[in-house]
C-alpha cells in the first residue's frame, strides 16, 4: 500500500519577521554606522561591540556593554540648537520678564551685541597652492562671495601669514614643495586647532582622504576643483565654525541675596538666545561621582549629572545653570568643586571626560551660569574661572512695581480669583512690604501675597460671590495678615548710651545690627559675645586699643581699664557674625558707654577701622543702604574711600537718607553721639 505525502508550500518570511531575526548586535552595529558620530566615538563604540560579540549574553558584562553603547548613541554629539541672535527681541524678553536689574540686563545685551557683530564680520580665507592659476581662480570665486582671501605658494609661507593675520579657514593643496599639505595640517592643529583646514589635491585616493580626515581635516576635495562645490563646501565649513564660536559663551556667576531673580534671569537668557535651559542644584553635593560619573566596573554604574542632563535635553549647546554653587560640600568621597574647575574652564571643557562615558565630550558650546549667595565659600581657583554679575536687593519702589505687575496677577490666578475683580491698592502693597517682610529679595513678599489671595478665596466661597469686586487697602491687610511682624527699630527707638546701630552684609543681603556695651567692676577683661568670628574679635580689640591710646582726646580716665571689665554683645547670638565692617560701629558704642553720651539710633555706621583710627572701604554699599531704609535709618555714615560706590547709587536707593562720608573715627563722634552726657564718664 502506498501513501501520498501531502506537500505544504513554504511561505517566504515577511520583511517584519526578517527584521526580527536580525541579532541585537547587528542592530547596534547598524545604529553606529548610521549615527555619524565623531571618529574617536565610533572607534570606542566598535571596540565595545567587539567585546560584546565575544561575551555570553547571560553574563552581566554583556548588558553593561549594551547599555554603554546605547548611551553613546543617545548623546547629542552633533545636535545643536539653531540660535538666532536678535538684539531687539532679547531686550524685549528681558524687559517683560523682569523689572529693574538694569546692570544685569546691560551685561547680557553686551554679550549678545558682541556675538552679533562677530557673526557679521567678514571672514578671512588662506589659499595655499603651488599653482598660481588654481590659486587665482579660487580667490576670484571666493571674493565674489564676500570673503577676504590671501594666497601662499607652500606651507612655510602659509605659516608665516598665519602668524601675522587672523585666518578663519585654510584651503591647501596636498603635494607642495618645502612643506606639503599634511605637514601644514599638523602644524595648524598644533598652533591654532580652532582653524578648519580643507584639503584639495589632484592625487585624490581613498587612503589619502582617510589619512587627511583622521589628522583633523575639515573636508577633502579632488582636482580639478568644481568651483560650485568649493563655494558650497566653504560656506558649510565657515558657517559651522561661526556657529561653534557664537555658541561659546562666558561662564557667568550670578551672585546676590535669595529671591532676587537669579534663576529666572537664567531662563530668560535661554529664551532670548533660543536655547534649551537646564538647571541642576549643587546644594549639599558631596560626591564627586555625581558630576563626573562612576566607572563602568559594576552593573549599577551611572553617568554624571552633566552628561546625563545633556542626554535628556538632546542638544549640546543649552544654557546650563549650576544653582547654589557656593553650597557644595567636601568629604572623603572627593571634592566636587575640583570637577567644576574642568567643566567651567574653556581651555579644558573641550575634552571633558565623564568616568562612565570614558570618551572626551565637548562642553565648549554650553553656556554655563552659576548662582551663589556668598562668594567667600567658593574656592578661589573656581571663582577665578567665572565672570561675576551682582544681583542687588530691590528697593521698596521696585518691589511695589514687581508686585503689581507680576506677583499679584500670578497669585490671583493660583487662587482662582479673577484679576478684574480683585484690586490691590498701592497702600496695601506698601503695607505688606514694610510691615510684613524685611528682605532684599521677593520670596517673603510673594508668600504674604499668596496668603492674602487664599484668604480672599475662602471669603468669596463662603459669601458665594466669585465675581464681586473687592478692593484691598491697608486696613484690610492688617485684618487678613494680623499684627505686623516687623518694626522700624532705628526710627522708633530713642538715643541710648552704649548702643550703636551698624550695617553689615550677609547672605540674605544687607542687615541692621545693634552693638551693645556694658561695664562692670573687674580686672580689665574684654568680653565678646554673640557668635562672632575671629575678624570681628580682632576689630573689637583694635577699637579698644585705639580708645585707650586717645583717652585725653575723648575725656576718659586714663586707667579706666585697670579695674573695669568691658562686655561687648551682638544680639541674635544664634546667627554667626564675622567681618571687618563693624569696627566703626563698635567704636561708636564703646565711646558712647565710656563718655556717657547717648548714641543716636537713627544713625547707622559701616566701615573697617584701623588701629590708628582710619576708616577703610567696605563692600555691599547698596545692600547696606537698602537695609538702612528698611529699618527707618535717617543718616548713614560710610567710608570716604567708598565715594564712587555711593555716587553710583540710584536716586530711589538713597531717597529719604542722608549719606555722610568719613575718613577717620574722630569724624564720626559728633555725628553719632549727642552732645549732652547723661551719666558721668568713668
Amino acid at each position: 500500500m502506498f501513501f501520498r505525502r501531502k506537500t505544504v508550500p513554504i511561505e517566504a518570511p515577511s520583511p517584519a519577521a526578517a527584521a526580527d531575526e536580525v541579532s541585537p548586535l547587528a542592530r547596534l552595529r547598524s545604529r553606529i554606522d548610521e549615527a555619524q558620530l565623531p571618529h574617536h566615538v565610533t572607534e570606542a563604540a566598535l571596540r565595545e561591540l567587539e567585546k560584546m560579540e565575544k561575551t555570553d549574553p547571560a553574563v552581566a558584562e554583556y548588558s553593561v556593554g549594551h547599555n554603554y553603547i546605547d548611551f553613546i548613541l543617545s548623546l547629542p554629539w552633533n545636535v545643536s540648537s539653531q540660535c538666532k541672535l536678535e538684539l531687539a527681541r532679547a531686550q524685549s524678553i528681558l524687559d517683560t520678564r523682569h523689572y529693574g536689574l538694569n546692570q544685569v540686563k546691560q551685561r547680557i545685551l553686551e554679550f549678545l551685541a558682541a556675538k552679533t557683530l562677530c557673526g557679521k564680520a567678514r571672514q578671512n580665507i588662506l589659499i595655499v597652492d603651488d599653482e598660481e592659476i588654481a590659486r587665482a581662480n579660487m580667490e576670484h570665486v571666493l571674493k565674489k562671495d564676500g570673503y577676504n582671501c590671501r594666497g601662499a605658494e607652500n606651507g612655510v609661507e602659509a605659516l608665516r601669514i598665519l602668524a601675522e593675520d587672523d585666518i578663519d579657514l585654510i584651503i591647501t593643496d596636498l603635494k607642495m614643495d618645502q612643506m606639503d599639505g599634511l605637514e601644514l595640517l599638523h602644524q595648524v592643529n598644533r598652533v591654532s586647532p580652532e582653524i578648519p583646514v580643507m584639503m584639495i589635491t589632484g592625487f585624490a585616493t581613498v587612503t589619502s582622504a582617510v589619512e587627511a580626515l583622521r589628522k583633523g581635516a575639515a573636508h577633502y576635495l579632488g582636482k580639478p576643483v568644481n568651483l560650485d562645490e568649493l563655494r558650497r563646501t566653504v560656506k558649510e565649513v565657515l558657517e559651522k565654525k561661526l556657529f561653534v564660536e557664537m555658541g561659546r559663551g562666558p561662564t557667568l556667576c550670578f551672585t546676590g541675596p535669595p529671591g532676587t531673580g537669579k534663576t529666572s534671569v537664567g531662563r530668560a537668557i535661554a529664551e532670548a538666545l533660543q536655547r534649551q535651559f537646564v538647571r541642576i542644584s549643587l546644594a549639599g553635593l558631596r560626591d564627586e561621582a555625581e558630576l563626573r560619573g562612576h566607572r563602568r566596573t559594576y552593573v549599577g554604574a551611572l553617568p554624571g549629572r552633566i552628561i546625563a542632563e545633556l542626554k535628556k535635553i538632546g542638544v549640546n549647546n543649552p544654557v546650563f545653570m549650576l544653582d547654589e554653587i557656593d553650597k557644595i560640600g567636601q568629604d572623603f568621597r572627593g571634592d566636587p568643586a575640583s570637577v567644576l574647575l574642568e567643566v567651567l574652564d574653556p581651555e579644558q571643557n573641550v575634552r571633558f571626560t565623564d568616568h562612565y562615558l570614558d570618551i572626551p565630550f565637548d562642553l565648549s558650546r554650553v553656556m554655563f551660569i552659576a548662582t551663589a549667595n556668598d562668594l567667600s565659600r567658593i574656592p578661589a581657583p573656581l571663582l577665578d574661572r567665572m565672570e561675576r554679575i551682582e544681583f542687588a536687593g530691590y528697593t521698596d519702589r521696585e518691589k511695589q512695581q514687581i508686585a503689581q505687575q507680576f506677583i499679584v496677577p500670578r497669585q490671583l490666578k493660583a487662587a482662582g480669583l479673577p484679576r478684574t475683580s480683585i484690586q490691590f491698592t498701592p497702600e496695601a502693597i506698601s503695607r505688606v512690604i514694610t510691615d510684613y517682610t524685611r528682605e532684599s529679595g521677593l520670596r517673603n513678599l510673594e508668600r504674604e501675597v499668596a496668603d492674602i489671595c487664599r484668604k480672599i478665596a475662602l471669603l468669596c466661597l463662603k459669601a458665594d460671590s466669585h465675581e464681586q469686586e473687592v478692593e484691598i487697602d491697608g486696613e484690610m491687610i492688617t485684618r487678613l495678615l494680623g499684627p505686623r511682624k516687623y518694626f522700624r527699630d532705628a526710627a522708633e527707638g530713642g538715643a541710648q548710651v552704649g548702643i550703636a546701630t551698624g550695617l553689615v552684609w550677609a547672605e540674605t543681603g544687607g542687615e541692621i545690627i545693634s552693638v551693645e556695651t556694658a561695664t562692670m567692676p573687674g580686672g580689665g577683661k574684654l568680653i565678646l559675645t554673640g557668635s562672632i568670628g575671629e575678624v570681628l574679635q580682632e576689630s573689637a580689640q583694635a577699637v579698644l586699643s585705639f580708645i585707650r591710646s586717645r583717652t585725653r582726646e575723648f575725656n576718659i580716665r586714663d586707667d579706666f581699664f585697670q579695674d573695669t571689665d568691658i562686655h561687648i554683645h551682638f544680639p541674635s547670638g544664634a546667627i554667626p557674625k564675622d567681618g571687618p565692617s563693624a569696627g566703626i560701629t563698635i567704636f561708636a558704642a564703646l565711646l558712647s558707654l565710656l563718655t556717657g553720651r547717648p548714641a543716636r539710633r537713627d544713625v547707622a555706621l559701616t566701615g573697617e577701622m584701623t588701629l590708628s583710627g582710619r576708616i577703610l572701604p567696605v563692600s555691599g554699599i547698596r545692600e547696606k543702604v537698602l537695609a538702612a531704609r528698611r529699618a527707618g535709618v535717617r543718616v548713614v555714615l560710610l567710608p570716604r574711600t567708598n565715594r564712587e560706590a555711593v555716587e553710583a547709587l540710584a536716586a530711589d536707593v538713597v531717597e529719604g537718607i542722608r549719606i555722610t562720608l568719613i575718613g577717620t573715627a574722630a569724624e564720626a563722634v559728633d555725628l553719632v553721639l549727642e552732645s549732652k552726657a547723661y551719666i558721668l564718664p568713668l
